[in-house]
């Protein structure tokens, strides 16, 4: 099976079933590309039973493949990667990205998650 963002985001309905399915976005960061901002990826994932497989995000401008596969670790142009180890929040970096939903009850609910957010000691 296939799901593909851009079909879904355009009113296709998609069902995730057990059946071995690739998920692609072929522009994940759309809104970046249509604004002309350079971070944008391909997006791929495969599931098999409701359950992630592996996935791979290329980064078209930076030139990078992110690859991972479950229980396999996770990679960037082949060199693994890791977490940082760091536990303290206070000494976190916290990003978001609100949606473009600009739908009333939507917007409220993002508030309302912000408004958490902000309230940790972050560092940034």
């Amino acid at each position: 099976s296939f799901i593909g963002e851009e079909s879904v985001a355009a009113g296709e309905g998609s069902v995730l079933t057990d059946n071995p399915t690739w998920i692609i976005d072929p522009i994940d960061g759309t809104t970046n590309f249509v604004h002309r901002f350079p971070f944008v990826a391909v997006s791929i994932g495969f599931v098999v039973n409701k359950k992630i497989e592996f996935g791979i995000v290329y980064s078209c401008v930076e030139d990078k493949m992110y690859t991972a596969r479950k229980g396999k670790g996770a990679f960037c142009n082949g060199q693994k990667l890791q977490v940082s180890g760091q536990e303290d929040i206070t000494k976190s970096l916290l990003v978001t990205e609100l949606g473009s939903n600009r739908d009333p009850e939507t917007v409220k609910i993002i508030l309302s998650n912000m408004e958490r957010l902000l309230s940790i000691p972050i560092h940034g």
